[in-house]
């Protein structure tokens, strides 16, 4: 009786796998001491190869040549995906048992926290090494792309710029529609910009479009008088009207005001029964892989413009289609299309995942 093959060993027990370790350029820029301590990790408890790639191009040469080398990432949920959709090009994915270690800040990790890896970087590389492998499901679209979570339409709330604690708007210098813009009068108890140390201007209104209070008196300027300030006085008078007013991020009274995204008239069809027509508008659709109870089934949740509750639907294959729209698929923005079908492929990836208790 020949002995069983090492590299078609229980999922579980990965320790003694070889890896391909394939460290994001990113991930390496923004935050190289997590990357140590991973790489540290990873080196001293399986057979390791690095692979520091400078662009996709090469991460797909280190994929073809791995052999029976274990992909790991490490990196954000871009440089998983860039992953998954390289080796599902290639028809390799379902072979492949991936593994991530994730490396940015939180927005940037949140599919992978999502998926269940840790995000502490010494826990995701215990991880690849004694985790548990858990078939998962993938949402394919029909230009090639996947998703591993969930995908949304509109792809994004549209935000205003901050708004000052004082609840006064941020205006533009240059509209002259903005009763704060150029030609306006400053608010009352307001000091004037007028411009940089050097003493010029950017316009007729001033640096930061308010016209220069000048005293009646005065001479106009071009008679070679000087204006009622010194260049020195200007330049304090600047220092004090910047100090005066609040930094907007640091002040716990800055906000952006949300506004709620415009319905969207798309057609909607899950497996081919019709959720809702181009007449009966919607302002949010979300398509995501189901738990895994549901049959490898994708849920989807359509939110009308109208009152009323959303529509739920589980199917296999979902069709959007109508006016011109963009999607986010898990960390990415796509399109603008008029037309994408996705379609649930059941356990078509493995993720290392640490055992459940």
């Amino acid at each position: 009786m020949s002995a069983p093959d090492p590299w078609h060993s229980p999922p579980d027990t990965v320790r003694e796998r070889p890896l391909l370790v394939v460290i994001d350029p990113a991930a390496r820029r923004t935050d190289g001491e997590s990357v140590r301590i991973a790489k540290d990790v990873l080196c001293a408890g399986a057979q390791t190869k690095i692979c520091l790639p400078d662009g996709p191009d090469e991460v797909e040469r280190a994929l073809a040549r791995r052999g029976a080398r274990r992909p790991v990432v490490v990196g954000d949920d871009r440089a998983l995906l860039r992953v998954v959709e390289l080796l599902h090009r290639r028809r390799e994915l379902t072979d492949a048992t991936l593994s991530v270690v994730p490396v940015g800040g939180p927005a940037t990790v949140a599919l992978a926290r999502s998926l269940g890896v840790p995000t502490d970087p010494v826990a995701a590389a215990r991880t690849v090494l004694d985790g548990a492998a858990r078939p998962r499901d993938l949402l394919v679209d029909d230009s090639g792309g996947v998703v591993l979570g969930g995908l949304r339409i509109p792809s994004g709330p549209r935000t205003d710029p901050p708004v000052r604690p004082g609840g006064h708007e941020p205006h533009d210098p240059h509209d002259p529609h903005d009763p704060h813009g150029a030609g306006a009068a400053p608010p009352s108890g307001t000091v004037p910009s007028a411009g940089s140390g050097t003493g010029s201007d950017t316009g007729p209104g001033g640096a930061n479009g308010h016209r220069d209070r000048r005293d009646p008196g005065a001479s106009p300027p071009g008679d070679g008088s000087q204006p009622w300030w010194t260049p020195a006085a200007r330049t304090a008078r600047t220092a004090l009207t910047l100090l005066s007013l609040p930094v907007i991020g640091l002040t716990s009274g800055s906000r952006r005001r949300v506004h709620p995204p415009p319905p969207h008239r798309l057609r909607i069809e899950a497996d081919g029964v019709l959720l809702t027509d181009l007449d009966r508008p919607v302002t949010r659709v979300s398509v995501s892989t189901a738990g895994p109870d549901d049959g490898g089934l994708a849920e989807v949740v359509v939110h009308p413009h109208a009152a009323g509750g959303p529509v739920r639907a589980l199917a296999r294959a979902v069709t959007v289609s109508g006016q011109d729209f963009r999607y986010r698929a898990d960390a990415l923005v796509r399109g603008p299309v008029r037309s994408r079908t996705w379609t649930v492929l059941t356990e078509a990836w493995t993720l290392i995942l640490p055992h459940r208790t």
